[in-house]
């Protein structure tokens, strides 16, 4: 079923690729801004179109990949954790996300001590939050999110590079299963998975490498890279609907769907 949901979203003005701080990452191949701005476009139309309301934090100039709201914050509940990046290209998007939600009247809101990247590497079920470590996030920001969200929370070791955070590797379909490609994974968050998800849509290593688990959900309706064809196929077969959506400029900079997408859980 679908549920009505709350992004916040931030236009790619300045979106560039200047620097490499992921492996999808090539500053010599550039990135043109025009078109990222076309595509994201096109993103914050399907959720609008779908029933979701879209708030927007202005972009920043010199912060290219502040267009990738979801790595700002944590928010469930009304309860906003902060981000603080690990590369020094993006600390100012951390202090400029929290103003964003402070200036809206969201309380508490708090200052990671912690290393994390916000929905980037947590992602907040029904019951628990699922939270990724190995390239981005400090495994000690778990427990400071456990402590301030009052959730518990599962600790997940990603081990690919190319999968340096947990929404491109892992999204929630419901809010009690998930989609997710194994071979980002430890062996023993692959174990810890397979319990806790018996009846997830594993995806392929092919709609991994499009990112195409970096989508989106509502419950129903799944946006997601219009590469991933056997995956929308999947999903498909569980009854869902597919939105594909074409952000392969916004992926030079290793983003997707999600990635644009900050959902504030009230």
């Amino acid at each position: 079923m679908a549920h009505s949901r709350h992004y916040l979203m931030c236009r790619p003005d300045y979106f560039a690729v200047e620097y490499a701080i992921n492996p999808w990452m090539d500053p010599s191949a550039g990135a043109d801004a025009a078109t990222a701005v076309h595509q994201w476009s096109r993103l914050k139309d399907a959720y609008e179109e779908l029933g979701h309301k879209v708030s927007l934090i202005d972009p920043i100039e010199g912060l290219p990949d502040m267009v990738f709201a979801a790595n700002g914050a944590l928010v469930v509940g009304g309860r906003v954790y902060g981000a603080r990046f690990a590369t020094p290209e993006r600390a100012a998007e951390g202090p400029a996300y929290l103003r964003w939600f402070t200036a809206n009247g969201y309380e508490p809101v708090m200052e990671p001590t912690e290393t994390n990247e916000g929905e980037g590497d947590f992602l907040a079920l029904d019951e628990v939050i699922l939270a990724g470590t190995g390239f981005r996030t400090a495994i000690t920001a778990h427990k400071e999110a456990q402590e301030f969200l009052g959730r518990p929370v599962v600790t997940l070791h990603l081990v690919d590079p190319r999968y340096y955070h947990l929404d491109t590797a892992l999204f929630s379909i419901d809010g009690r299963n998930v989609a997710y490609y194994p071979g980002a994974f430890s062996r023993g968050s692959q174990e810890v998975l397979r319990r806790m998800f018996p009846d997830a849509v594993l995806a392929s290593a092919d709609d991994a490498a499009v990112l195409g688990l970096n989508a989106v959900s509502d419950g129903h309706n799944v946006v997601v890279n219009v590469e991933a064809g056997e995956l929308a196929l999947d999903l498909k077969r569980r009854g869902l609907n597919v939105i594909p959506v074409d952000l392969s400029e916004l992926r030079k900079a290793g983003g997707g769907p999600k990635c644009c997408t900050l959902e504030i859980r009230a």
